[in-house]
This record gives structure tokens, C-alpha cells and sequence, in this order.
């Protein structure tokens, strides 16, 4: 990876990240629903011009079935679930959760593709796991807040969304293989703001959101996920899938780096340390580090 590469894996977990700060900012203003559909409608907005441009629409024809499955459990679903969190709770918080997605993604492997995983994986699934009840043990308040949503539900909603994304992943791995990655960011942000038309005019504001909210939503959309698509696979193309997801382990720092300077969101101890330990143990379930193996017996 060189000094460019790098230079975007760190944009890449800034945007990312911020995209946290973004829902929790326009969340209230918007409603979950309203301001998913502007996210992903302006991301689509984005990206679709790009993948004509590039002549791979042809792609997004052929495997439209798959890609529409993708937009509902990559896009649509999970971007939903964390804007509802984002109601009760704070961004870093929101992103710490969310770091758990390859954990689910592996435990989707093991059970439907039938992919072995070694004890250093099987070790960190149960110590992200670990961190994440440690987290949400003192959090976890049933009394709904001031937008009728509980801490405990905000909780829920965000690991079911990370699990999403690991079904995602792993319906990607094994019906998408060989398709041009822009087809698949284009076409599930279509799919994603097709299916929250509807929704999103059901539920749409009143009191039409002001200047400052449409902003943040417009960054969400063009920055937080169209740019960022683009960011993620040309990190892809260069650097190779394994060194690109690295991203995950940046996007907490970020995000309460960016809710601390913009929502004076302060992180707890107990934020911190429960994010250091999901963050372990989704760097031992994803491989990205081993444990280490005993020298064979009688080597020279």
C-alpha cells in the first residue's frame, strides 16, 4: 500500500465515519425513513452517471436479481436500522456496533457456506461478542426517549444491522463474484431508494427541514456513501479486497472523533474500552490477526 493508497483509506474511514455524525445530526429533522431515501437516492444520483460513463450498465442488467437483493440488505435495511438508533444513541457508539459486521459475516459463512474457520476466529467471534454485551449491559434502557425509541431498541437495531450487512456480504460472495463493483454500489442504491420511495413520502416531515439539515443530508448522500463507494473500490482494484477492510477498524475511531468535535459527544471509558475489545475480536474473526502457532516437534 503506498502513500496514496493510504492517504485514501483514511479518507475512506473518515467519510465513513462521519457518516455516523450525519445521521444522528439529520435523524430528527428528516425522520429515518425521508432521510435514508435522500441518502440513497443522492448517492445513486452519483454513481449511476459514473457507471454509464464506464460502459457497465450492461453488468447491472444481467444481475439485477442479486443486485436488488444486495441494495435491500446492504443498503436500504441497515441504513434504516442505524437512523432509528440514532435517535437514542451517539454516533461512536452506533459505530463501535457496527464494527461487529464480519463477525456476523463469518458466522454466515460457517453456517451457509459451510466455511471452516480456525480457534483463533472461533476466539474472536466470542471476545467481540463479550465486548458487545459488555457495552450494552449498563445501556440497554427499556423506557423509550423523547422519539418514542429505547436505548435497548437503538442496540438491537444496530446489531441487526450488522448482521445485515454480514448476510450481505456473504449473498455478494457467493452470487456476485466477477461482477464490476460499481455496478453492485450503483445498483443497490437504486434498488435501495426505489424501495424507501414509498416510505419516505409517508413519513416525510411536516416542517420542511431547514438549509443546515438538507446540507448535512447532502453530504451524507454524495460524500458519506457515494464518494465513499467509489474510494472503497478503487482500494479494491489497488490494494486487494483483505487490505481494503482495514477501513473497519478505522471508522470507530472516526466516528467519535467527529462526534465529540461536532455533538460534543464525550467518549466513556466504558465506550472505549468495549470498542477495543469488539475491535480484537473482529480482527481475530476476520484473520487480519492470528494467533500464533506452536513450532512442530522435532524440527531442526
Amino acid at each position: 500500500m503506498n502513500r496514496r493508497d493510504g492517504a485514501e483509506l483514511l479518507l475512506l474511514g473518515a467519510l465513513w465515519g462521519g457518516s455516523f455524525l450525519f445521521m444522528r445530526a439529520g435523524a430528527v429533522d428528516f425522520g429515518p425513513a425521508a432521510l435514508v431515501f435522500v441518502r440513497v437516492a443522492g448517492a445513486s444520483a452519483l454513481l449511476l452517471p459514473l457507471l454509464a460513463w464506464r460502459g457497465e450498465v450492461g453488468a447491472l442488467r444481467r444481475h439485477w436479481r442479486a443486485i436488488a437483493v444486495v441494495g435491500l440488505i446492504n443498503s436500504a435495511l441497515p441504513f434504516l436500522l442505524f437512523t432509528v438508533a440514532a435517535l437514542v444513541l451517539a454516533s461512536g457508539l452506533m459505530a463501535i456496533f457496527n464494527a461487529t459486521a464480519p463477525i456476523w459475516a463469518a458466522l454466515v459463512a460457517r453456517a451457509w457456506l459451510g466455511e471452516r474457520l480456525d480457534r483463533g476466529r472461533w476466539l474472536g467471534m466470542v471476545i467481540g461478542l463479550a465486548g458487545v454485551a459488555a457495552l450494552s449491559w449498563d445501556k440497554a434502557e427499556l423506557k423509550p426517549g423523547a422519539y418514542g425509541v429505547s436505548a435497548a431498541w437503538g442496540i438491537a437495531a444496530c446489531l441487526a444491522a450488522a448482521v445485515s450487512y454480514g448476510v450481505a456480504a456473504n449473498v455478494s460472495r457467493r452470487r456476485l463474484v466477477g461482477v464490476p463493483p460499481l455496478a453492485v454500489a450503483a445498483g443497490s442504491q437504486l434498488v435501495a431508494a426505489l424501495a424507501l420511495l414509498l416510505p419516505a413520502l409517508w413519513t416525510w416531515p411536516a416542517v420542511n427541514p431547514g438549509p443546515a439539515a438538507w446540507g448535512g443530508a447532502a453530504v451524507l448522500a454524495l460524500a458519506c456513501t457515494g464518494l465513499a463507494y467509489v474510494l472503497y473500490f478503487r482500494l479494491i482494484a489497488h490494494v486487494g479486497a483483505s487490505n481494503a477492510i482495514a477501513v473497519t477498524f478505522l471508522i470507530p475511531g472516526f466516528a467519535l472523533l467527529w462526534g465529540w468535535l461536532a455533538l460534543g459527544e464525550v467518549p466513556t471509558p466504558a465506550m472505549i474500552g468495549g470498542g477495543a475489545v469488539i475491535l480484537l475480536g473482529t480482527a481475530l474473526a476476520t484473520g487480519a490477526v492470528r494467533l500464533p502457532t506452536r513450532a512442530r516437534a522435532g524440527a531442526s
